[in-house]
């Protein structure tokens, strides 16, 4: 299983509610659980496992709830599976069914994180509306300084400084798995958005959400730029 949600193997199933992570006001409208799974193909596997991972994953109690990022610059995975899992999931000992993946890929890590409600998600990362080939994405991960996880919180959730692009904002905070404990992912409706408001920031004044106040807080990050490859639209 590509997300491997189902079926990592604890010695036996336990709960994960979302209420786990409601910590700041800044996440208080965390109402579901996600699962992330960041994918590297194998050498020559990049289109094969593409293939692979959009395929609706039908032991998942929402098997079309999902989204896959298909990296174009920045970090060192391929593919990011976005897998909207609702308030709560199961994880059992049960075998895995799409063990085809496991030889396309050369590695993998799965983080369970709270997030919005699969509505907002769809809303904000533009599914259902503009055609994927149209859309641009930054995917970011942190981990705060030491004693600073509200600072970054708060800096990742300020209000977009540009007044002339319209963006899709998601802000998921980690639960259990992966080294980061925020993730952040911005859609842009065209690469003359991402170019534009890019040179808007570089000439703003400092501000909250910006680049120093980020950098205050922030003890790692990772951004890349992505592209949509599932849903199409």
């Amino acid at each position: 299983m590509r997300s491997a949600v189902m079926c990592i193997v604890f010695g036996l199933g336990f709960v994960i509610t979302s209420a786990v992570s409601a910590q700041t006001a800044a996440t208080a409208s965390a109402t579901d659980l996600y699962h992330v799974h960041f994918v590297k193909a194998a050498p020559g596997q990049a289109a094969a496992l593409a293939k692979a991972i959009v395929v609706p994953d039908k032991t998942q109690p929402m098997p079309e709830h999902f989204l896959v990022l298909r990296h174009q610059e920045g970090d060192d995975w391929d593919y990011a599976v976005i897998q909207h899992l609702g308030p709560k999931t199961e994880i059992t000992v049960a075998p895995s069914t799409r063990t085809a993946e496991r030889d396309l890929r050369a590695w993998h890590t799965d983080t369970f994180v709270t997030g919005p409600s699969w509505a907002e998600f769809t809303k904000q990362m533009a599914i259902g509306g503009a055609a994927a080939s149209n859309v641009v994405y930054i995917v970011g991960v942190h981990r705060p300084v030491p004693g600073h996880g509200d600072q970054l919180s708060k800096s990742l959730n300020a209000a977009p400084a540009s007044t002339k692009v319209q963006t899709g904002n998601i802000f998921l905070q980690h639960v259990e798995g992966s080294e980061w404990s925020f993730m952040t992912i911005t859609r842009y409706n065209s690469w003359q958005d991402v170019a534009a408001e890019r040179t808007e920031a570089a000439a703003a004044a400092p501000a909250a959400g910006g680049w120093a106040d980020i950098r205050q807080h922030s003890a790692f990050h990772r951004d890349t730029i992505a592209d949509r490859i599932f849903p199409v639209r």
